[in-house]
């Protein structure tokens, strides 16, 4: 049956062979009944078919009694069918130009949706060109299969024909995409200037939160969107209208421009002032609000030193992090850490570095040593206390200007070096890229006079053996 389908030299003839032979056709015999239709109706003279569109020979074939017996026959018999068979038949009706309101297409969809969490990466990549509309983005998106799964080649398939539809996507749909772009730290050009673009156009009617969203996936993957210099101003003044109205969402964003070393002068002079501090420090996440605003009042002495506006009073200033970061911990079995950390006991002794010290303004280094001007690696009880970096619970920690004073008082002899272990994680996807909380942490440990190690996976897993490490 499959080889007289394929030969078939005109419509009638296939749809002949399919209708008038049941007991031979089997599930996969449909998509090629369908696929076959679609070629045969390319070479046909006329307007090419589209959804909706009944002239000519294309539109003929739709109204045809065998056509209609065809599509009836997938439509009961299609929850029986394998997954190849369900999502080759909504490709090939998608091809063929089915209107999307169909009872064969609509049918085709729902099943499809049903076994979402079975489908591999090719049948989900085929049913998500099919449809590509927001009903299917969202249930691919929303699918907890698909969105704790990397899908790099389906991403970048992807990212080549949403930018003609995005337009016609909704702003939830389009967050669930780069939620889903920033937690697997999928750094494709091509997709995250088309949710700029789309942060362009809406950017108004959108609110904080959904804003939010949009924004992480840049600041994730350490990316200045292509049209960043249109985007940013916009949304310094959307937050300037809206920084009290979701003042969590407002930090967030501004945390995300931060990183990229942007900041909107204005609207820090909003989220530092009496009022909106008094609003959040009554709030239910007044603790995560006073960690953000902590760090930003830090990245704002270190980088932004031309600000003279408001800053975060001292009393609400608190340790970004206290310990290493959710992430760090969960892949704790797959970082090199643990082989550094011995490779370093026997080279320089555990009483010359000290590991996990949490610095201010909170950030979590890996290794913590002093070296002389010789080079030499120092015990902890020959580096003078002014040289130490404080302790993280001490008061000092609280003000980065005592921090620098204190590391840089005996620069001239002594110098603190932090030995930072760079796991796969901490990059984006297939890059050397560091992402962008990452790489604003390394700036600002350079800037509190931190002189910076890297020992990055790609290094570390060439080691063979401890004596090598």
């Amino acid at each position: 049956m499959k080889r007289l389908i394929e030969r078939s030299r005109s419509v009638g003839e296939v749809l002949r062979w399919v209708t008038q032979n049941p007991g031979k056709v089997s599930a996969s015999h449909y998509p090629i009944a369908l696929h076959k239709l679609g070629q045969l109706l390319q070479q046909q003279p006329g307007p090419p078919m589209g959804a909706g569109d009944s002239r000519g020979p294309a539109g003929q074939v739709l109204e045809q009694p065998e056509f209609h017996v065809l599509c009836q026959a997938i439509v009961s018999g299609c929850a029986k069918f394998d997954n190849f068979s369900i999502v080759n038949c909504l490709y090939a009706a998608a091809a063929l130009g089915l209107p999307g309101e169909s009872p064969l297409v609509r049918v085709l969809e729902d099943e499809s949706r049903s076994r979402l969490g079975r489908f591999n990466q090719k049948d989900v990549s085929m049913v998500f060109s099919s449809e590509a509309n927001n009903k299917a983005l969202e249930a691919i998106f929303s699918s907890q299969l698909f969105y704790e799964n990397r899908q790099e080649r389906f991403i970048r398939s992807m990212a080549e024909w949403l930018p003609r539809k995005a337009e016609n996507l909704t702003p939830y749909t389009m967050a669930l995409i780069a939620k889903y772009v920033a937690r697997h730290r999928l750094r494709e050009p091509r997709l995250l200037d088309t949710i700029a673009s789309f942060l362009l156009k809406r950017g108004e009617q959108l609110d904080s939160k959904v804003i939010q969203k949009l924004v992480f996936p840049f600041s994730r993957m350490n990316y200045r969107p292509s049209n960043h210099g249109e985007l940013f101003p916009k949304l310094e003044a959307i937050l300037e209208q809206k920084a009290g109205s979701s003042p969590l969402a407002t930090v967030n964003i501004l945390m995300s421009m931060f990183q990229l070393s942007h900041f909107p002068q204005t609207v820090l002079h909003q989220v530092f002032s009496p009022g909106f501090i008094t609003n959040v420090m009554s709030s239910p996440y007044a603790l995560i609000v006073r960690r953000y605003l902590s760090l930003l009042d830090a990245a704002v002495e270190l980088e932004f030193r031309e600000y003279s506006g408001p800053r975060l009073d001292p009393r609400y200033r608190v340790l970004m992090f206290e310990h290493a970061l959710t992430a760090d911990e969960a892949n704790r079995k797959y970082s090199y850490k643990g082989l550094v950390a011995e490779a370093l006991r026997q080279l320089v002794g555990e009483e010359c570095y000290r590991q996990d010290e949490v610095l201010p303004p909170g950030y979590c280094t890996d290794f913590l040593l002093w070296i002389n001007r010789s080079g030499t690696v120092l015990p902890l009880s020959r580096v003078p206390a002014a040289s130490r970096a404080p302790p993280a619970t001490s008061p000092v920690a609280m003000s980065l200007r005592s921090s620098v004073l204190a590391l840089t008082s005996d620069l001239q002899d002594f110098a603190p070096v932090v030995l930072s272990v760079n796991d796969k994680w901490h990059y984006c996807q297939n890059s050397d890229i560091l992402v962008g909380s990452r790489a604003m942490r390394d700036r600002h440990l350079r800037l509190l006079g931190y002189c910076l190690v890297q020992l990055p996976y790609t290094e570390l897993e060439k080691v063979s053996g401890i004596e090598e490490a």
